[in-house]
């Protein structure tokens, strides 16, 4: 008997944590941009909530646009971090940098939702 392997699946509980995350990363860019961070309250509970559910009922290429694009926006989130820290490193100025890193999170973030409907 062959042993059965079952495919990988991301799973409605991964689009709201992959959100939830991006907000976490969100709220530190505003703080190294001199901003006031985006609160995280309740109310991201309620988006990573919403944004599950969506997924979950969203066609498949919905949850793979999603999906794509929640990868890319992690991994140029990663690296513009990643950047402001070498900038910072240098005692050069971070908030120019870190303004416009979040501006693209917030439409990423935004982008996301519209994608699923959330």
């Amino acid at each position: 008997m062959t042993p059965q392997i079952a495919p990988f699946l991301t799973g409605a509980a991964d689009a709201g944590a992959e959100v939830t995350q991006l907000r976490q990363v969100l709220a530190l860019v505003e703080e190294i941009a001199g901003r006031t961070p985006t609160r995280l309250d309740t109310n991201i509970l309620d988006e990573a909530a919403r944004v599950s559910a969506a997924y979950g009922n969203a066609l498949p290429i919905v949850q793979k646009r999603f999906d794509a694009l929640a990868t890319h926006t992690a991994t140029w989130a990663a690296a513009g971090v990643s950047a402001l820290m070498k900038i910072s490193e240098a005692e050069r100025p971070t908030g120019p940098a870190a303004a416009r890193l979040a501006d693209e999170l917030r439409k990423a973030l935004s982008r996301l939702g519209e994608i699923v409907s959330a």
